[in-house]
């Protein structure tokens, strides 16, 4: 279901003026061109990752002289690049204002989805359902022990993402109010996070809704669990917008490309597999500012 689309970086027919890393836009806003057509370079959210490989896989059927390459990296990473020209997209769960750096003024929003995240916790801890108190308490090490919450007397093993993700800025704005979580060990990637808490005893962290499957336990709050209709009407606060990024007004395959991400096609496709909220699915809408209206 996410495969994940090879580099393709042909340096022979890279265009004058474009970077040795292969992935610079020749212009902000617009695809690269080659002489087989155009070439765009989707960087940022891993958890936007795998609905970006998904449609990119579709469109590229329908549109064969495209190429488009999907990386991860985390938001902060899709922000910086395509704010500097050096990619067409950068995909971000979170709004370009909320990142220190970046000129949110010359950036195109597309917002294409809308993720849900949740705690996610190794199986045998035998831990369901937590207070949301309870949940700050086990990120910022004032609760150790899974027996203090109802579970294994099992030691904790907090595993965070790293400072750039998009994921941790959403989980600790809207998951832990904003309290700075202990030192621990840090992952750059949603599949190598999933995996770590699949084979760790005691592990907790935290996932898109696309990455949950049998192989962990997401844990409710306060008796709520994150689902589609407990985001769409904000009862799960544990969410954001999936933004991608333009440097400028897109023009060509990469509009046309942006414009196939909120069609039907993808929106009641790969969009509702995947584990994703169709953006006309949400009851309210927030702002930058967390404002819910």
């Amino acid at each position: 279901m996410k495969k994940l689309l090879a580099a393709l970086f042909v340096s022979s027919i890279l265009l004058a003026g474009c970077g040795s890393g292969g992935n610079t836009s020749e212009s902000s806003g617009s695809s690269s061109n080659t002489s087989n057509g155009a070439k765009i370079t989707a960087v940022g959210s891993t958890a936007l990752q795998p609905l970006v490989d998904a449609a990119q896989e579709s469109f590229t059927q329908e549109n064969p002289t495209v190429q488009i390459s999907v990386q991860g990296g985390g938001s902060g990473t899709g922000l910086s690049q395509v704010s500097e020209g050096a990619v067409e997209i950068g995909n971000s769960d979170v709004f370009a204002e909320e990142k220190d750096g970046i000129d949110a003024e010359k950036l195109v929003d597309h917002r294409v989805a809308v993720v849900g995240f949740a705690p996610v916790v190794n199986k045998d801890v035998g831990v369901e359902d937590i207070t949301k108190q309870q949940l700050v308490d086990i990120f910022t090490g004032k609760i150790t022990n899974w027996k203090d919450v109802g579970g294994k007397d099992q030691e904790i093993a907090v595993v965070n993402r790293a400072s750039g993700s998009g994921t941790r800025a959403t989980f600790e704005k809207w998951g832990l109010d904003g309290a700075e979580p202990i030192q621990s060990q840090e992952q750059d990637s949603s599949g190598t996070v999933k995996k770590i808490v699949a084979d760790t005893p005691g592990a907790i962290s935290y996932l898109a809704l696309s990455y949950l499957d049998d192989s962990l336990q997401a844990l409710k709050l306060d008796g709520v669990e994150a689902n589609e209709k407990t985001i769409a009407n904000n009862d799960w606060p544990i969410w954001s917008y999936e933004h991608m990024y333009t440097n400028g007004e897109p023009e060509g395959e990469l509009a046309k490309f942006l414009e196939y991400m909120t069609s039907e096609e993808i929106q009641s496709g790969p969009v509702k597999e995947l584990g994703y909220l169709p953006i006309t699915s949400m009851k309210i809408e927030r702002d930058v500012d967390g404002n819910v209206k």
